[in-house]
């Protein structure tokens, strides 16, 4: 009995265009690059219900004929390639013929279009893949195309969708990777009818300002390097920017926005010893290559690209960037000037009267006679650990002994049966974590108002987050406003020091921009940054009374053997085991 059976065109499209639009920001990223090799000056992108209602490009490129317009939605239809051979000198941003088939197969889709030497356009409405409608219509030059009720005939794939602020941020990055490589048209976004950019035609710098800020305009080291091999400019951070947060790092090959982590490190390894691990400088960097010297195929969504010989444009864009870095003066150099304070005057050296220098000698001193240091002095320079931990001066339990610190990392407790090894930061990070989880819960956080408001610059895309996570950041006891693109901070948490703020800040929105494919709780992330801004490090030395602090302030949390991110806590040493070492 034969089970092989051919799939209904119907359904292999669907697995086809699962491939190809994962969620609305795939379309998006599709539509706007159609829009691109239509040669438009022009797009404008309007967004509804985070895509999963509307999506719809507007551009003044070429138009379609009518016959045409049937065509690009018939899959593998295209006009960018006749052969295989063509697929190793693609110059364009679509050459497959998957966009539209797979939209149109998952979606009800409407386009008007019209070629610019036409009186009239056309007007096509398809849903499902399938053409309802055709019509002669009077339409602008360019092309018009609505996508509307994405996943709808796909139920099971649209409750995949996650929350629209997460879709949005999907949008809003590919909108930004596409506006960012072509500066020399104009783009406008527009959510729920909203305009979050309105950018003109301008040049890369001026683009990037756009998009980022005006501070940006301070921070940008310009980056040119011409080889037999590839082209190279663009624009780098300088060192003191650098966040920990991801977000600003942006190749471009031959005008498509690429992810490569080999390349990457390349510039990671530039900025070595110049800023502080886990942190990442802002990167905009175009790279001009012969086509036939990569291979853009290798991927549905063409994010990835394989080149021919990659080693040697790692070494290009490392020495390029140590090289701006070095011409801008950022790197540290030796100043082997003379110092004026070590000139002597040769000439009258001789007329010159010298003192012996007198020497005091304390003849009581005993130096086997050791005066008892006071352990306040020597840690006075250092935070009191209850007042930033919130916690109690709970006594030990009475089989515990006195703890005591390993290594300024590590707190030991030897008990009735055995020892407990906890680790110091881990055991704050929970304790700070369930403290700030129950604060947003309640929403009873405590403000300290500041002396001076705190200002910090955030991006658009950060300001939207910031915006989003406006209620919880009150609940938690920040008060602040947002000016144009600036957090003007008022008032932080109690536990918060105002040089931290800054870091908490950068921690909480990098906790919001990741795990973007796997949302978690938006309330545990923001408790997790702060727990992980807050909690003391593995290198403080604490008071007996702040580890018996910290060690019973630890048993009362709900989970007190795991710190937020799922590492252990405590370790327990039994005798028994500890008679096996000897």
């Amino acid at each position: 009995m034969d089970i092989i059976k051919i799939l209904p065109k119907h359904v292999s499209n669907q697995i086809a265009a699962g491939e190809v639009i994962q969620r609305p920001a795939s379309a998006v990223k599709e539509m706007l690059e159609n829009s691109l090799d239509a040669g438009c000056t022009e797009i404008k992108l309007l967004i509804k219900n985070a895509g999963k209602k509307l999506i719809q490009v507007v551009d003044n490129g070429c138009g379609m004929s009518k016959s045409d317009a049937r065509k690009c939605f018939i899959r593998h239809a295209t006009s960018k390639i006749e052969n295989a051979e063509d697929l190793f000198n693609i110059t364009s941003m679509g050459f497959r013929g998957e966009a539209m088939s797979s939209i149109a197969a998952i979606s009800q889709v409407e386009i008007n279009t019209k070629l610019t030497d036409q009186q009239t356009g056309t007007y096509l409405r398809i849903e499902g893949g399938k053409i309802e409608e055709v019509k002669e219509s009077s339409t602008t030059d360019g092309t018009s195309i609505k996508v509307k009720n994405i996943f709808y005939n796909v139920p099971a794939r649209r409750n995949f969708l996650k929350s629209d602020n997460v879709e949005m941020r999907h949008i809003t990055e590919e909108f930004t990777r596409i506006a960012l490589a072509n500066p020399n048209i104009k783009m406008q976004l527009v959510n729920d009818n909203k305009e979050l950019y309105h950018l003109p035609i301008s040049n890369f710098k001026k683009r990037i300002i756009n998009l980022f800020g005006n501070k940006k305009n301070e921070s940008l080291v310009p980056i040119s390097e011409k080889t037999s091999i590839i082209e190279l400019n663009g624009f780098i951070g300088k060192p003191e920017t650098a966040k920990k947060t991801r977000g600003e790092q942006y190749f471009f090959v031959n005008g498509r926005f690429i992810k490569n982590h080999y390349l990457q490190h390349a510039v990671f390894k530039a900025f070595e010893d110049l800023i502080p691990t886990k942190y990442f400088p802002s990167q905009f960097i175009n790279l001009k290559i012969d086509p036939k010297l990569i291979d853009i195929n290798i991927h549905p969504t063409k994010h990835e690209i394989k080149f021919e010989d990659e080693k040697a444009i790692y070494s290009i864009i490392k020495s390029s960037i140590k090289r701006s870095l070095g011409m801008y003066n950022i790197v540290p150099s030796l100043d082997f000037s003379q110092e004026n304070a070590f000139e002597l005057d040769f000439k009258n050296i001789e007329n010159t009267n010298f003192k012996q220098p007198t020497i005091k000698i304390d003849k009581n001193y005993n130096p086997f006679n050791h005066k008892k240091i006071d352990s306040d002095s020597s840690t006075k320079n250092n935070l009191d650990l209850k007042d930033n931990t919130l916690f109690d001066s709970d006594i030990l339990d009475n089989n515990i002994s006195i703890p005591f610190q390993i290594s300024n990392q590590f707190i030991a407790i030897s008990y009735k049966n055995g020892i407990k090894i906890i680790h110091q930061r881990r055991a704050h990070k929970r304790i700070l974590f369930e403290y700030y989880t129950n604060s947003l819960k309640k929403g009873n956080g405590k403000s300290q108002h500041l002396l001076f408001p705190k200002s910090i610059e955030l991006s658009l895309k950060e300001i939207n987050l910031i915006e989003n996570l406006k209620k919880d950041l009150n609940s938690l006891g920040f008060i602040f406003k947002l000016k144009n693109q600036n957090m003007e901070i008022y008032a932080v948490p109690t536990e918060c020091r105002e040089e931290n703020i800054k870091e908490i800040i950068e921690d909480i929105l990098n906790q919001a921009q990741s795990n973007l494919e796997i949302e978690v709780n938006q309330t545990k992330k923001i408790a997790k940054s702060l727990a992980k801004s807050l909690a003391i490090s593995n290198s403080k030395m604490l008071k007996t009374e702040e580890m018996s602090s910290l060690y019973n302030e630890l048993l009362k949390c709900k989970v007190s053997n795991l710190c937020p991110n799922g590492k252990s806590i405590i370790k327990n040493f039994k005798i028994d085991d500890l008679k096996k070492y000897f």
